[in-house]
């Protein structure tokens, strides 16, 4: 029985896609809910399982072809087992495909494939492809890598560049989710008035309270206390004292939102991208951490969904696990403010006319001045700073 293997039905706003990874080659036994292809939009990366049991006859558009919503991208004859050989049909069928794509040989690299072979400055010409036509999959990169063979490339990348000889560069494609986040920032950055405001927090009562009752916590909730969930409290109790922060611009109107939202910038293979923390006033510390642990290993895995990064009213990002001392982070539209924490340094503070050397950490509040004054702003980054100097006020709503 012969099956169409189609594109999914793309989120919204998503007008196409492109093949990032074919898994399978034509003929080659497969298994039901077995992983077919990768297919990567502005937003996240779609994966195309088996129906039945069976094989792919004919591939219809190879890697790097743009594709549409529920265009048939693939034949897939059901029914087949292992070992079972191709029948002649399908065969003649699978035969022009496999000449073009011979034909084009390496060359025909994905974008997947080129940013592996980009970011581990290798020579393409040196993989062997086992891919259709032999096409070089990830797969084959992330085995060359591996191997004793990528070894001496790696040595001659951290060699002294000589200008005498050739200079060669390497021209690799953006990808979608790349091209949607330069995008994004260059409107955020053109089209609204983003003025940043700066602070600093002592982080000492914090990081005693994590010292005392790590242990208990972690036994009672099976999770890390981290700082991420003092972060997320401290900005949701400010989001109530300031609904302004809390609201978005639409046309020439300003939405207040009755629920707090919050995004978490997390770093991923693919990006940055910001999944969201539904209704955090209604969460623990605990609920918290392991929520966002969980989106972080699914942003790791390239397995978040669009529902994990639709919404959101107000964003955090940490580059304080990068090292970052001070940062002015940028606006996620259509939200009106951003909170940047950064790292964590021992400095010489005045304490009641003492010198002491306490952990400080410098805060950043990037806003839209469209909708947030300088009143409101400065407000919000001052709860936000005695809120995380003075924990015990989060749990008496001082």
């Amino acid at each position: 029985m012969s099956i169409e293997i189609k594109v999914p039905v793309l989120p919204e706003s998503v007008a196409d896609a492109t093949i990032a990874t074919w898994h399978v080659k034509p003929g080659e036994p497969v298994s039901r809910d077995q992983n077919l292809v990768d297919i990567e939009t502005d937003k996240v990366v779609l994966e195309v399982v088996a129906p039945e049991d069976g094989q792919i006859s004919e591939l219809l558009f190879q890697e790097g072809d743009t594709v549409l919503a529920e265009q048939v991208i693939a034949n897939f004859v059901a029914g087949a087992v292992a070992g079972q050989e191709v029948s002649k049909e399908q065969a003649e069928a699978a035969a022009p495909k496999a000449e073009e794509a011979a034909a084009e040989g390496n060359d025909a690299l994905s974008p997947s494939v080129r940013r592996l072979i980009a970011e581990h400055n290798l020579d393409a010409a040196k993989i062997k492809g086992t891919g259709v036509g032999g096409r070089i999959t990830k797969e084959d990169v992330e085995a060359f890598v591996k191997s004793s063979s990528a070894k001496p490339a790696a040595a001659a990348a951290t060699a002294p560049v000589t200008l005498a000889g050739d200079r060669s560069e390497k021209r690799v494609p953006m990808t979608r989710l790349r091209k949607t986040i330069a995008t994004r920032l260059l409107e955020a950055k053109n089209s609204t008035a983003m003025l940043t405001t700066f602070n600093e927090v002592n982080m000492k009562p914090i990081m005693d309270i994590r010292k005392k009752y790590q242990e208990v916590f972690e036994k009672k909730h099976g999770i890390r206390l981290g700082f991420m969930s003092f972060y997320v409290k401290a900005v949701t109790e400010a989001l109530k004292r300031y609904p302004e922060v809390n609201a978005s611009i639409d046309g020439s109107d300003i939405l207040y939102h009755n629920y707090f939202d919050v995004s978490i910038a997390v770093s991923t293979p693919r990006g940055l991208v910001t999944p969201v923390l539904r209704d955090t006033d209604t969460m623990s510390l605990a609920d918290i951490e392991k929520a966002v642990r969980e989106l972080a290993i699914k942003g790791r895995d390239g397995k978040l969904t669009v529902e994990d990064m639709t919404g959101g009213n107000f964003t955090v990002t940490n580059g304080g696990v990068f090292g970052s001392l001070m940062s002015t982070p940028i606006l996620n539209l259509p939200q009106s403010a951003i909170l940047g924490m950064h790292a964590i340094k021992d400095r010489p503070m005045a304490v009641n006319g003492q010198v002491e050397i306490l952990p400080m950490m410098y805060l950043a509040l990037s806003y839209d001045h469209r909708i947030i004054d300088g009143r409101e702003s400065v407000g919000f980054l001052v709860t936000i700073k005695d809120l995380l100097e003075d924990p015990t006020r989060l749990l008496l709503d001082l």
